[in-house]
């Protein structure tokens, strides 16, 4: 994947305190959110270069490539930043679960419901 050239480079996003993007990662094919991780500058290149979600993991303090302990391979097909450039959504093929717990998605843990 080397030969893709991001329309935004990582130092146009605006990072938090840490140097840090919040990401939202969504199923491509049906738009499930699957989980919210955090991405730095050198994960952000790592992901453009290699074409698997990296992410900074903010507890062990070092870069994650997602699946490569579990199998569990996020390959992102899209990557877009919000309207204020704070936030990176990845549209992503997942390969099995995108939660740590085995679950497809993180937000499985119901807080409230109107209907």
């Amino acid at each position: 994947m080397d030969n893709l050239k991001p329309m935004l480079t990582f130092d146009m996003l605006k990072k938090n305190s840490d140097g840090l993007v919040p990401v939202i990662v969504q199923d491509c094919v049906n738009n499930e959110v699957l989980m919210l991780a955090y991405m730095n500058e050198e994960a952000f290149n790592h992901t453009i270069k290699t074409g698997r979600m990296t992410y900074y993991s903010r507890s062990r303090k070092e870069l994650w490539e997602k699946g490569l302990t579990s199998g569990h391979f996020q390959y992102f097909k899209e990557l877009y930043a919000d309207c204020d450039k704070d936030t990176i959504l990845a549209k992503v093929e997942q390969i099995g679960a995108a939660c740590h717990t085995g679950k497809r998605a993180c937000f499985f843990n119901e807080i409230i419901k109107t209907n």
